[in-house]
């Protein structure tokens, strides 16, 4: 009998994706949690926690209303303006019931930045459209009570099974090239540190900004080739240089003020450690 710790009712937008899955299957033994798939014929469809929703076409209040989550937890991918009316809904419901929303936003918020690692509470500015898109659901959110509120900006994430390292393999395989930035410095996270946090964040009732990515900074290229190393993959790989500036350039959000535990922060080093186990 799975033994739950908390009142908390958890709903995953974007549940069946390898981020929102990731995080369903940390918290599903300790709370009542749910989640969202989008397709039809999907293996989520026999699973009686998962609601199909299609940002397209359905709407979300009708899942809000049947499953009255105390925490929602937005990890969901897709068209990015069906995305921000969704969220509006979203900022509604939290203002209109008193639950707490946690939003995985991304490093892209600071992709302008290119000189230095941002911290929580810098100004975002970003040249891309995914960095826009994520800067207007965050200013979205951080008019709510801040309490209810959390932010997750998120590093590039790996891992045995990320999408990045599945992709590596194929490519190594296939004898394709896998493309590095030799000149990008970055900080990098996996879905099963990410879970844990985001566990941890919901235990404590903690909120506001989190940059919960390693401590430590790594150049793209060299860490993709430890990566390479790592995964002691059969096919030698091929690699396609991309210079975007002829100086060093930063995407990297590193913590400074909302700090987590030891047991919980990341080094890049853990992630080769993990790929080798």
């Amino acid at each position: 009998m799975i033994k739950r710790e908390g009142k908390h009712r958890i709903l995953i937008i974007g549940g069946s994706g390898f981020l929102g899955n990731s995080i369903y299957k940390e918290l599903y033994p300790y709370f009542r949690t749910f989640g969202t798939y989008n397709t039809a014929n999907n293996p989520f469809e026999k699973n009686h926690q998962f609601f199909q929703y299609n940002i397209e076409e359905d709407d979300i209040y009708e899942i809000l209303d049947i499953v009255k989550p105390t925490i929602i937890i937005s990890a969901l991918r897709g068209d990015f303006s069906k995305q921000v009316l969704m969220h509006q809904h979203l900022a509604e419901y939290v203002i209109i019931h008193g639950v707490k929303i946690i939003f995985i936003s991304s490093a892209n918020v600071f992709d302008a930045y290119i000189k230095y690692p941002s911290f929580e509470y810098d100004k975002t500015y970003s040249n891309s459209v995914y960095g826009h898109f994520k800067i207007k659901i965050e200013n979205m959110l951080l008019r709510l009570p801040k309490k209810q509120v959390v932010i997750l900006r998120l590093p590039m994430v790996f891992g045995a099974h990320s999408p990045r390292v599945q992709d590596i393999i194929k490519l190594t395989n296939e004898k394709e090239p896998i493309e590095v930035f030799p000149n990008l410095i970055i900080n990098v996270t996996t879905a099963s540190k990410i879970t844990q946090q985001i566990h941890y964040i919901i235990n404590r009732n903690k909120f506001g900004i989190y940059h919960p990515g390693s401590n430590d900074l790594v150049h793209h290229e060299d860490f993709i080739k430890e990566i390479v190393k790592s995964l002691e993959l059969l096919s030698q790989p091929i690699y396609k240089r991309v210079y975007t500036t002829n100086d060093d350039r930063y995407l990297a959000v590193l913590p400074k003020f909302n700090t987590l535990p030891k047991h919980l922060q990341i080094k890049s080093d853990d992630i080769l450690t993990d790929l080798k186990i």
